[in-house]
């Protein structure tokens, strides 16, 4: 695994090759562990990590999550509404492989895996990037990862949307 220098905090811009590295380092981890019977991507940021990485491993029981923390005032302790799930008999049993992006906070991760594991399934979580310096949990942190970061990370496919709301410009222009 890589990690980007600590105290860096410029958003890290990341290109299609650097999608491939990270894929590239995330595949002997979960191969060491042995095959997957599902994966479930959570919405948005794991859809096309969990696509790429279901194609390499050959994973065909695709499911979604998708998970909301209310807005309040203390946002952090917010209960988890999921949005989407899927039933319970679609993962009992299952060895499941859980993506997202990235694990910042850790609540969504650690929301889906209950479920996963309330359903029957054995859940193991799956980031492209890991912030344990941000994680809620300091005794829990995802089973894969690719590279640990303390910034903010923007994918490929996210560069059009901007940097939350503030237009960016063409990064491969400088």
């Amino acid at each position: 695994m890589y990690s980007v220098p600590q105290g860096a905090r410029q958003p890290l811009m990341l290109s299609w090759a650097d999608i491939d590295q990270l894929v590239d380092v995330l595949i002997p981890q979960i191969k060491a562990v042995g095959s997957f019977d599902a994966m479930v991507m959570i919405t948005r940021g794991g859809v096309i990590p969990g696509g790429m990485l279901a194609e390499i491993l050959d994973i065909q029981h695709l499911l979604t999550a998708a998970v909301d923390f209310h807005l309040d005032s203390n946002r952090l302790v917010s209960w988890p509404t999921f949005l989407q799930f899927p039933d319970a008999a679609l993962l009992d049993k299952r060895r499941t492989l859980i993506i997202d992006d990235v694990w910042g906070s850790g609540r969504t991760s650690i929301s889906v895996r209950g479920r996963v594991v309330a359903a029957g399934g054995q859940p193991f979580n799956c980031v492209f990037h890991y912030n344990p310096y941000r994680s809620l949990f300091s005794n829990v942190a995802p089973d894969f990862y690719g590279a640990v970061t303390d910034t903010y990370v923007v994918y490929p496919w996210e560069i059009d949307r901007g940097l939350r709301g503030i237009p960016m410009g063409n990064p491969e222009l400088g």
